[in-house]
């Protein structure tokens, strides 16, 4: 769940690198002539406010701070919530003698008004709420000692936690976590959102996230271009323009998804169910004919066409507006044939599943195909581990785009998109655990060149199906995470893409 706070008018969309909200908090002291005491002070009292707002019957915190910045919000938090008539226990990890700056005088403020610090050894089981203020958006490196421990150990506690501005020892460029990392309940974020909140990670350990601007003049934002943009439904359901009301099925795009070898007839029929939902006029499946006679037994409004062999591709082509490839292809001489086939068409194309290990084992630039691997087989196209593509996805999908071509659709908690252009990459904030299941990604590919095949570029078209595949997932996933299959996630889309899921 993400949300701004009541001084935003929307919860932003552009995301930013650690050094780059460094330089967004720089140019509102020194150009701006706001201090650097003043922006702390409205951290802290952001941080408290949602704490009030979110748990609004905690009486007793504990604030563990560091002897940076972050730990001087920490200090503002104590302060506030001791003048509300809370009881406090603030736990300084590090020497508090090493604070300085506008930490110092935080620490100072605090003192003064009859707070204590305490070493940070045992953290008190008599807790409503503990706020990490530890480590703030620079951290770089693993996460040691008596500063590890303290992670583990609030890891370790019932009462929720409330994260400073990045939890505590995940990274805010990649979202990876360095060594160990506090997982919160909510996190609260300020002046620019770090990318790492929504990559790697980063949704696995920030939770319910929050957001103020401190109240930062928008020009300051002018002086820094923002690395990774935001998308999700709710900006992207103005794409889906209203239907003329002349149109016929031809304007509508015909479909041609190419898969389904034997035993594996359901991911192709998942893809072109989707792509029917989502708006296809016509869908034909390509698919072996072991199964071809039944496949669309029940959604009759599939064509389904026998294929022994990749000539016999030829007349559904020429009929084709957009080709997927690749859910249940297989990696047989059947499999290989059809990729082989419409490889070089020049069509526009969404390459999945099967086809793309196919690929990974001959690799050829494609300027005008969706690529939509999950990091398993985003690590086979690049040949290296899942924990490479895990530790740095937003790299992963540079790189795939870069060697590849096209537009790169790593799938996964946080979705990226990159096509290559001068315009950021971005993420999917969208989308829930529970999508993880068989299909799903069979369902998005049918989604996504149903898009393409209505006229979308390939860009334009990667980006609406993923934000509309992770809203129909959260739609469905009202009813429970747990158990969730693609085919919820399909009954969700004729809802969702007319703007009617209230009703």
């Amino acid at each position: 769940m993400t949300r701004s706070m009541p001084d935003t008018d929307r919860l932003p969309h552009a995301l930013y690198r650690a050094e780059q909200v460094r330089n967004l908090d720089r140019t509102a002291i020194e150009d701006f002539d706001i201090p650097g005491i003043e922006l702390m002070n409205r951290a802290g009292a952001v941080a408290f406010r949602c704490l009030r707002d979110r748990w609004p019957a905690a009486r007793r915190l504990t604030i563990l701070t560091g002897t940076g910045n972050n730990g001087g919000d920490g200090y503002v938090i104590a302060r506030l919530a001791r003048a509300a008539g809370l009881t406090v226990r603030l736990l300084q990890l590090g020497d508090a003698e090493r604070l300085r700056g506008d930490a110092a005088v935080s620490c100072m403020a605090y003192r003064n008004a009859g707070g204590t610090v305490e070493p940070c050894s045992a953290l008190p089981r008599e807790t409503d709420v503990y706020v990490d203020a530890i480590f703030g958006r620079g951290l770089e490196r693993a996460v040691e000692a008596q500063w590890a421990d303290a992670v583990m150990a609030l890891n370790g506690q019932r009462a929720p936690i409330l994260a400073v501005d990045m939890p505590s020892g995940l990274h805010s460029d990649t979202g990876r976590v360095l060594g160990v990392a506090v997982k919160a309940s909510a996190t609260v974020s300020f002046i620019g959102l770090k990318q790492g909140l929504f990559i790697g990670a980063g949704p696995e350990h920030r939770g319910d996230l929050y957001f103020s601007a401190l109240e930062i003049p928008a020009t300051v934002y002018s002086r820094e271009i923002l690395s990774l943009r935001r998308v999700d439904w709710d900006q992207q359901r103005a794409s889906l323009a209203p239907r003329s009301r002349v149109a016929h099925k031809g304007d509508c795009g015909h479909v041609l998804l190419i898969g389904g070898a034997p035993g594996m007839s359901g991911a192709l029929r998942l893809a072109g169910e989707a792509a029917l939902r989502t708006g296809a006029g016509l869908v034909t499946l390509a698919t072996h004919p072991q199964h071809a006679a039944w496949l669309n037994l029940t959604r009759p409004e599939l064509m389904v066409a026998a294929v022994e062999c990749p000539e016999a591709l030829g007349p559904l082509v020429e009929r084709a507006d957009v080709i997927a490839i690749g859910p249940g292809l297989g990696r047989d001489d059947w499999g290989r044939q059809l990729w082989a086939q419409v490889r070089d068409l020049g069509l526009p194309l969404v390459v999945d599943a099967d086809a793309l290990s196919l690929l990974a084992e001959m690799p050829v630039y494609g300027p005008d195909w969706i690529l939509t691997p999950h990091p398993g087989e985003a690590a086979r196209l690049l040949q290296v581990g899942v924990r490479e593509i895990e530790q740095d996805r937003l790299e992963a999908v540079r790189v795939l785009q870069e060697r590849y071509g096209g537009t790169a659709v790593l799938k996964g908690a946080g979705t990226l998109i990159n096509d290559g252009s001068q315009r950021p990459p971005a993420v999917c904030s969208d989308g829930n655990p529970g999508m993880a299941t068989a299909g799903s990604g069979d369902v998005l590919t049918g989604m996504v060149a149903a898009l393409r095949g209505q006229g979308m570029d390939a860009d334009a078209a990667a980006t609406a199906g993923v934000c509309l595949h992770a809203a129909a997932g959260d739609f469905a996933a009202r009813q429970g995470e747990r158990g969730l299959i693609a085919s919820d996630i399909i009954a969700a889309l004729r809802p969702i893409a007319n703007g009617i899921e209230g009703m």
